[in-house]
């Protein structure tokens, strides 16, 4: 792609594309007025688009070149282009900053108060203000430097300079208890901040920065990236956007990001002794540092200019105001050899006594619950989940993270949960040995099984869920109060879930292993977390075969059947559905060997067995027939409608659908009840009754749209481009397709094949009319 830095450029790049996807397609090339009755503007607008003398908005633009066939990094590119063209127009033009937008996100943890020093590096950060183009700073130094008290305070200050709002990430890039947070987990975070529904989010990471980027186009966004591992960590998070400034802090340099991304390095070392004595002076009276100014030059000394040591040192001394100065020097003695190691960069051992100054002043209570925190599997907790480990009401809970977050041993981000430094991490779960820490734990997992529990009903109360344990006493549980909010604590908890699953299977409980994995496994399938899925899975039933529960290992079968068919796995799939089915038969399941049958239709569709399938929807309706599992009835009634039409029986698909409906109604099951409105659609549609299969696949597709299930909104769009194809109308039909194809590829579904060669078989047949193009 030629270089963009024009209006006219980036018009004759859409131009190109709508050439492109007419040869592509061996169609004739988009009118204006086919692009206006497909996205609603008007025709003289659009021609504006193409002619170079409007530039389209950042949200129709994205749109345009996705409706001419762009590829996600071409759309990425483009986007960058047309930011930077609008960028120059902005340049040309003396606009007035726009006010901060109220629903902007506001993410920047707490400034700290009392700030001091670190003039050159403010100095360096805001030059990132007065230069074009992207912008972007490398905060380094060593543990505790103070890399991200910097990047806070300094974004706190300029904030005001970027309307759009302010987005944070802690990268967890040297983080003891677990690897550094995926590139992938850090944009989903940001995108749902952005307004983007859980649902909509790509799986792709490509697709997701591509996503991401196009959303911060044109605006003024500042990003905090902290704790960052590596360059390439960071790159995914960069927006292409000239308007945005992104600050990343890591304890390495960064040096590649440096060089390929022209980063401005921002190296952090340790405070002078006038800064570090003012940070001091500042956080206690002015009375009680001048009137021991020994003492005071002893503590920066033996801190070595550590800002980590200095606060907790200077909040030991602000907590006990009957503490002489001298008396807390003479306690720093001794620790000055390590600090000093500090500065080489070996730090986790050394660091361990500074934390035990603050430490030590705790109360019982809060110095407990820190000890605790070091069991928790990490990124970060709530309230419910501390209070459930301590086994505290949530009101104690929150009072002392609250204290320990006032002593710097803690840190509250801006949605409220709270979060270790990861030395700190170390240190708290080496004191917590002197705990019971399986009863805490046992509280911990409780707390985590029972909310997933209430979250995984919300998103689907039709779900055959395992029955909760009853919780041990002190368990604490988050308040959920719909469907909304429980895929918000899932996307909240997500990391924290993986990782209680692998903590339980670790430290022998086996049961909440199988219980946690079993109740995010719907989570995963709905966000196409497809290998974590699976990896959980897998050690879920690990957990099942240690606990010797026939029940967990059936449970655990069932759901990797359907997580090796997601994955394309057919003989992994077959595997463990024949594994399930022998063992809800042992047990006497009826339902669970049921699901079973039904879980498996998919692999053998996807193989295109349609007989097969239709023989195991079959045995599905029959062994629920006569059961109290309504829900499960009117799946395998959709099922065998469903699989019938596929073999041709069309009549038996419209008797079995038919008798699906208004079960699904009586469940309240909109979504199932949806996809049962595609099956009729389809059938309809192959017995000729065109004008009844539109109804049903309108009626589906509204569902799909207002539930944000886009696989299967695109598969009915596919479906109704076949109707209306079989009508003659070929304008609605190509509408349709494009629609589904548009879909297909944000998700990555091999389906985009099958519905791309439909677009390009459908060739204008003789006599229509040209507008019918």
């Amino acid at each position: 792609m030629t270089e963009i830095e024009t209006r006219d450029d980036l018009a004759r790049a859409l131009r190109h594309l709508r050439r492109r996807e007419a040869h592509e397609r061996c169609l004739p090339e988009l009118t204006y007025r086919e692009l206006a009755t497909k996205t609603g503007w008007s025709v003289g607008v659009i021609g504006g688009y193409f002619s170079g003398k409007v530039l389209p908005s950042t949200n129709r633009f994205d749109t345009l070149v996705r409706l001419l066939g762009a590829t996600p990094a071409e759309q990425g590119a483009l986007a960058t282009a047309r930011d930077r063209v609008a960028d120059r127009d902005r340049l040309a033009v003396d606009v007035p900053p726009r006010p901060a937008s109220p629903s902007a996100p506001r993410q920047l943890p707490a400034d700290v108060p009392g700030f001091t020093g670190r003039t050159d590096q403010l100095a360096e950060l805001d030059k990132l203000l007065d230069e074009p183009g992207r912008l972007v700073a490398a905060v380094s130094g060593t543990a505790g430097v103070g890399k991200t008290t910097l990047a806070v305070h300094w974004a706190h200050r300029v904030a005001d300079r970027f309307p759009d709002g302010q987005l944070y990430v802690n990268l967890r890039g040297f983080d003891a208890g677990g690897a550094p947070l995926d590139p992938s987990a850090a944009l989903r975070g940001f995108l749902v901040a952005l307004g983007v529904p859980v649902g909509q989010i790509p799986a792709d990471l490509d697709e997701q920065t591509a996503q991401y980027r196009s959303l911060l186009a044109a605006r003024r966004v500042l990003v905090l990236l902290d704790n960052a591992h590596d360059a390439a960590q960071v790159r995914p998070l960069l927006p292409g956007s000239p308007g945005c400034v992104v600050v990343t802090t890591s304890r390495n340099r960064l040096t590649g990001l440096v060089v390929t991304d022209g980063a401005r390095p921002v190296p952090l070392h340790l405070m002078s002794a006038d800064e570090a004595r003012e940070l001091i002076a500042r956080r206690l009276s002015a009375d009680r540092v001048a009137a021991e100014p020994a003492a005071v030059a002893e503590i920066v000394a033996r801190c070595s200019g550590l800002p980590l040591a200095l606060a907790i040192a200077a909040a030991r001394a602000a907590t006990d105001s009957d503490l002489p100065l001298a008396r807390l020097a003479a306690e720093l003695d001794g620790a000055s050899d390590r600090l000093d190691a500090l500065d080489v960069g070996d730090a986790a051992s050394d660091v361990r006594t500074v934390f035990s100054w603050s430490y030590r002043m705790l109360p019982e209570r809060t110095a407990r619950l820190f000890r605790l925190l070091g069991l928790h599997p990490g990124p970060d907790l709530g309230v419910a989940a501390a209070a459930s480990l301590a086994g505290v009401r949530p009101a104690a809970a929150r009072a002392a993270l609250v204290e320990l977050a006032r002593a710097h041993l803690i840190s509250e981000t801006a949605s409220g949960r709270f979060a270790f430094h990861d030395l700190l991490r170390a240190y708290a779960a080496e004191l917590s040995q002197a705990d019971d820490g399986h009863t805490a734990l046992s509280r911990l997992l409780d707390h985590y099984a029972l909310t997933a529990y209430t979250a995984a009903t919300l998103i689907d109360p039709q779900r055959e869920e395992a029955p909760p344990s009853t919780p041990a006493p002190g368990v604490a549980v988050d308040d959920l109060a719909g469907r909304t909010e429980a895929l918000a604590w899932f996307a909240a908890e997500h990391q924290v879930l993986l990782g209680a699953v692998t903590l339980a299977a670790e430290q022998g409980f086996p049961e909440h292993a199988c219980q946690v994995a079993w109740r995010l496994g719907g989570f995963q399938q709905l966000n196409a977390h497809m290998p974590e899925w699976l990896d959980m899975l897998r050690t879920g039933l690990a957990a099942a075969q240690r606990l010797d529960d026939r029940l967990w290992l059936a449970r655990m079968h069932r759901q990797l059947i359907g997580a090796y068919a997601w994955s394309a796995q057919w003989e992994e799939s077959e595997r463990h559905a024949g594994l399930a089915i022998a063992l809800f038969r042992e047990l006497g399941d009826e339902a669970g060997q049921a699901r079973c049958h039904r879980s498996l239709c998919l692999t053998l569709e996807r193989q295109h067995r349609y007989r097969d399938a239709l023989e195991h929807a079959r045995q599905s309706r029959d062994l629920l027939d006569g059961t109290a599992d309504r829900a499960g009835l009117a799946y395998a009634f959709n099922s065998v409608g469903w699989y019938s039409a596929l073999v041709g029986d069309f009549e038996s698909a419209l008797d079995n659908c038919s008798q699906a409906v208004p079960l699904l109604q009586e469940c309240g099951d909109p979504v199932g009840e949806a996809t049962t409105w595609d099956s009729l659609g389809y059938a309809h549609h192959h017995l000729g009754r065109y004008e009844e299969a539109v109804a049903c696949y309108e009626r589906a597709l509204s569902t799909f749209r207002e539930y944000g299930d886009r696989y299967y909104e695109a598969d009915t769009l596919d479906h109704l481009g076949d109707t209306y194809h079989a009508t003659g109308d070929h304008r609605a039909a190509r509408t349709a397709w494009r629609d589904a194809l548009t879909i297909f590829k944000e998700l990555q579904r091999s389906e985009a094949e099958a519905v791309s060669a439909k677009l390009v078989a459908d060739r204008r047949t003789p006599g229509q009319p040209a507008g019918q193009q």
